[in-house]
């Protein structure tokens, strides 16, 4: 990278904060205010893509300290890449100003699983608030994962990722916390945990007071002094209440009809929350891999993670197996993924399946002939899926050899799913026992076809 001039941590702290804060957002008074915080998330990513995150010091600036406490940074006002600076008295400086200290994003919020809990409550029922929310995380995973790329194996142990992780001042800050916090859906317990980083943040502004605020008389403004008028204030005549996605996703979600299955990722606040999800997923996985005495083991994260795909509707749980998501984990972790969510479901009579050496033989005796490990339509459906997945992520690592056992092995499984199905576990919410019931024995079924047509492109390959 080229020698350039980066701003102070401090001053990029307050840059971030300017890009979500809700006076700026979705509270912005003028189009100019509005303008700074798109500028403002704008400029960090152009930080992060000329000079990284490493020369741009993101562990200064990105650093927690606690809802109410100000920031005592001090750094030098300006710095370049690629040389030693010095710093001097004259350019050692602190931003006096709310937004910089117990307002700034980095006071309100008690850690960065706080703002990644909210931010993905708000894809599900806050859904202005995300547009800005989503345009942060974009940013700061995209962060997390450039910081950890660049850096060489024995510097990982420093990225930004294992701070967020395992925080030097608070302890291990919980792995099952973490992946709650991956996981928040805007249901109450989410809520409840993951809470609105500033007061009343999701409250907008009334439309119809624009021209009543336009004639208003402009207050005083000084921002050497602190003093930006009334432009962080705003008064309840000018606010209302964010009406919540929260009633029209859920009657979506537990709909008796066909169109419940139109879209699985709303339940999780659509395909971009989904996304960044796998993403944060992947950074853990390579921070179990690489470095456990920091986290957690490889398969004591696989073991918390599955606790919250098992319960998930069909057509959500069937994402987290699909290539535009998978894809963010490496190919042999998502083989390892999918067999560890498949052993949870799979008959207590299978083998036991072998994590390290996954090859055609096992698939045939630990897979794919087995049903599900309760006669739920769903368990079934779900492990069903987890077959299909093997046999594509298989088939793209060392290439499927279609013989008669592989053929008939899968033909056993599809059957003995299919016959082992024979009722729906009631979701909570639902009026009755049977609602739903058809939609997801049609995943079963499909994942038959699905797991067949697989092995139909594997003997086709044969002529």
């Amino acid at each position: 990278m080229k020698p350039a001039f980066v701003p102070p941590p401090h001053h990029l702290a307050l840059i971030s904060t300017l890009s979500v804060h809700p006076a700026f957002t979705t509270r912005a008074k003028t189009t100019e205010m509005l303008e700074a915080a798109n500028l403002a998330i704008k400029y960090l990513g152009t930080v992060n893509r000329i000079v990284g995150p490493m020369s741009a010091n993101v562990q200064d600036a990105f650093f927690f300290h606690g809802p109410g406490t100000a920031s005592r940074r001090g750094v030098i006002s300006r710095r370049t890449t690629g040389g030693n600076v010095s710093p001097n008295k004259e350019e050692f400086e602190i931003i006096d100003i709310e937004l910089a200290n117990t307002s700034s994003l980095w006071a309100r919020a008690e850690d960065f699983w706080h703002v990644v809990g909210w931010g993905f409550n708000c894809s599900v029922v806050h859904i202005k608030r995300w547009e800005r929310w989503r345009m942060w995380l974009e940013y700061m995973v995209g962060v997390l994962e450039d910081d950890w790329w660049m850096r060489t194996p024995g510097e990982q142990g420093d990225s930004l990722i294992v701070k967020y992780l395992n925080p030097e001042d608070q302890g291990n800050t919980g792995e099952k916390r973490i992946i709650r916090a991956i996981f928040a859906d805007g249901g109450p317990r989410s809520m409840a945990e993951f809470k609105e980083v500033w007061s009343n943040e999701t409250r907008e502004r009334k439309t119809n007071t624009d021209a009543e605020v336009a004639r208003k008389a402009p207050a005083k403004i000084n921002i050497e002094e602190g003093e930006y008028g009334d432009y962080m204030q705003s008064s309840e005549d000018e606010l209302e209440d964010e009406v919540p996605a929260e009633s029209i996703i859920n009657s979506h979600l537990n709909s008796d009809s066909t169109t419940s299955y139109t879209d699985g990722s709303l339940l999780l606040g659509g395909s971009a929350a989904l996304q960044l999800r796998l993403r944060l997923t992947a950074l853990l996985v390579l921070v179990a891999k690489e470095l456990p005495d920091k986290f957690i083991s490889y398969a004591n994260l696989f073991d918390v993670y599955i606790t919250h795909i098992r319960p998930l509707p069909l057509p959500t749980f069937s994402l987290f197996l699909s290539p535009p998501y998978l894809r963010f984990l490496q190919l042999g972790e998502q083989t390892d993924l999918v067999q560890y969510i498949a052993s949870s479901f799979i008959s207590t009579s299978a083998p036991r399946m072998n994590f390290d050496d996954m090859d055609q033989q096992i698939l045939e005796k630990c897979v794919l002939p087995w049903p599900a490990n309760t006669t739920s339509i769903d368990d079934n459906a779900k492990l069903g899926a987890c077959v299909e997945t093997l046999l594509r992520l298989f088939n793209n690592v060392a290439g499927l050899k279609w013989t008669d056992k592989l053929q008939h092995c899968a033909l056993m499984g599809i059957e003995a799913r299919e016959g082992n199905a024979t009722h729906r576990r009631k979701r909570k919410g639902e009026a009755g026992s049977g609602a739903g019931t058809e939609g997801d024995r049609a995943w079963l079924e499909a994942s038959g076809k699905r797991i067949l047509g697989v092995l139909q492109m594997a003997k086709d390959n044969l002529t």
